[in-house]
């Protein structure tokens, strides 16, 4: 499904019915990377499942990306579908402008997980990085992008022995538009330091780390966790930076408890 959103058609999927829960996916991926995670929510929940701008199935604009701009998208296609209050999940990147949203639409957020992902700004090393990433993105195309990002997106067990995960990942990377890739890259070089935000976040939250995540190392996570009052924190076992896909059934159990023991601290 499409909706026209900020002068862009934004695809997304609908499943289920119930609470809403909106997923946000990580760079450079589309809304199929929570496949597994609306095949175990929908039975309740109303699963909602977005292609930010500049992936998949939506429109990639051939101009400047913000955070901002992508949470508007969100809080747009929420305002589309009369969803005025719903559980966030944001892998990453998504992470990223579940901040930006929570800046902006606090009224929004029911609860909030955040996974795999951190509240500091980039390092000016790690800004220079996304500098390069950019051009080569322009020069050599999508699919040279897919083979820089997989050692970060996986734990180094699944790079030697997943290859069924690696294949599924160059296919959603390549089938990225450069325009996307190189806007994702800019608008996560300009973002703001969100760590004082943190201890302002007044619903519930799960943060979820991958033990092996080398982009968003757990220590760090567990350290982000630690500011956000109340916060629920799990560690996976042996997963990467995308540990919704590389252990979907711990993924999935830890969301699904957190949703339960929400639900059940409102009766």
């Amino acid at each position: 499904m499409k909706a026209r959103i900020n002068d862009i058609d934004l695809a997304y999927s609908e499943e289920g019915q119930g609470l809403p829960v909106v997923f946000l996916h990580a760079f450079p991926l589309n809304r199929t990377m929570w496949a597994s995670q609306v095949a175990a929510l929908s039975d309740r929940y109303r699963v909602v499942t977005i292609d930010l701008r500049g992936h998949g199935e939506s429109d990639a604009p051939m101009w400047r990306y913000t955070l901002d701009q992508f949470a508007e998208d969100v809080s747009g296609l929420l305002e589309n579908l009369g969803i005025t209050r719903a559980t966030f999940v944001g892998l990453s990147m998504g992470g990223y402008i579940l901040f930006a949203l929570y800046r902006t639409h606090p009224e929004l957020f029911h609860a909030l997980v955040l996974a795999d992902t951190r509240a500091t700004a980039d390092t000016p090393d790690a800004r220079t990085a996304r500098f390069s990433m950019a051009q080569i993105a322009y020069r050599r195309g999508a699919s040279v992008i897919a083979d820089l990002m997989l050692p970060k997106l996986l734990s180094p067990a699944a790079c030697e022995h997943r290859a069924d995960l690696q294949d599924q990942l160059r296919t959603i990377i390549a089938g990225n538009q450069v325009s996307g890739i190189v806007g994702d890259l800019m608008a996560m070089e300009e973002r703001p330091d969100s760590t004082p935000l943190l201890r302002t976040i007044s619903v519930p939250t799960l943060v979820i780390a991958g033990e092996e995540d080398l982009a968003s190392p757990p220590e760090e996570v567990e350290s982000m966790a630690a500011r956000i009052p109340g916060a629920t924190f799990v560690r996976i076992p042996q997963a990467g930076h995308l540990s919704n896909m590389e252990d979907s059934s711990a993924f999935n159990k830890a969301i699904l408890s957190f949703l339960t023991s929400v639900e059940n601290s409102a009766l």
